[in-house]
């Protein structure tokens, strides 16, 4: 059974700032997939999740290039840009499977590049752009720990 919610944003600091809720919500092993189009705010969100788990803003950086970035707030959190991969024989290499046995929460830029990436109950957010700073949100949670998590963050 699903979840599908949708949810708006006027700007960048709204879009921020609706990532920073969803970080105060997670908790160790949540599991946040994020998809949309180059530019429509998934860097901005994610900073603001980090945030919201106690990560100082300055310890924040885009994982294109190291594809995984871990930081540690109130939480362990893997930031993850899966853009530049496409196998599962990509996600062995960066020992993907190892991590996901871990404590850490997640949160996952591209997540639609390598479907087997997300495991089943995952909280998904679909970032789609309407204008210029204007965004919105489908966040679709596919099992408990996501809906939960979905329930937590009440955005």
């Amino acid at each position: 059974m699903e979840a599908v919610k949708l949810v708006s944003t006027a700007s960048a600091e709204e879009t921020f700032a609706l990532g920073e809720q969803l970080g105060a919500a997670l908790l160790p092993k949540d599991f946040v997939g994020l998809s949309g189009q180059l530019g429509a705010g998934k860097t901005q969100f994610s900073r603001g999740v980090a945030q919201g788990t106690g990560v100082p803003l300055e310890d924040v950086s885009s994982p294109t290039y190291s594809i995984v970035q871990t930081y540690r707030g109130r939480l362990e959190l893997h930031h993850v840009d899966l853009y530049r991969l496409a196998t599962d024989d990509d996600l062995f290499a960066i020992g993907w499977f190892d991590l996901l046995e871990g404590d850490g929460a997640f949160l996952v830029e591209w997540v639609d590049q390598v479907r087997s990436a997300a495991p089943s109950d995952a909280l998904t957010v679909s970032i789609a752009v309407l204008g210029p700073e204007q965004r919105r949100f489908e966040l679709r949670a596919t099992g408990p720990s996501s809906q939960a998590l979905l329930q937590r963050w009440r955005p």
